[in-house]
């Protein structure tokens, strides 16, 4: 018989990061608090505040970076980062948007002046 081979649980490793530098930089998102806030609000086993060492979150200028040792959903990071928006009444504003595989980033609605420009051509045209 041949050897077998010893199978170890494989830990899942998850990294995500949330790039806030838009808001961040126009002084519209405070970044401290916006960390805080996924510190009190991401649940591990069912419960806030028992991160421990499953779930790290940390700051690196004007992002947000969340390694996860336990199985953890970038869902569940969008669906908060939409919660602390719409709490702080940024929702209207800012919307979340994928980038690439393992982050979002936070970008400003295109507003475009289109309805505006329509509504002015018809009064200059009387």
């Amino acid at each position: 018989m041949a050897p077998q081979k010893s199978v170890k649980a494989k830990r899942p490793n998850h990294r995500f990061v949330i790039d806030v530098s838009a808001p961040a930089n126009d002084k519209i998102l405070d970044v401290p608090a916006f960390e805080k806030f996924l510190h009190d609000r991401i649940k591990v086993q069912g419960r806030t505040n028992n991160l421990g060492d499953a779930v790290v979150i940390s700051r690196a200028g004007n992002t947000i970076v969340v390694e996860a040792k336990i199985d953890f959903s970038k869902r569940y990071l969008k669906y908060l980062t939409k919660k602390f928006l719409k709490k702080n009444m940024l929702r209207d504003w800012l919307r979340v948007v994928a980038k690439g595989k393992d982050g979002y980033e936070l970008k400003y609605f295109n507003v475009s002046n289109e309805a505006g420009e329509d509504a002015e051509d018809a009064e200059d045209s009387d």
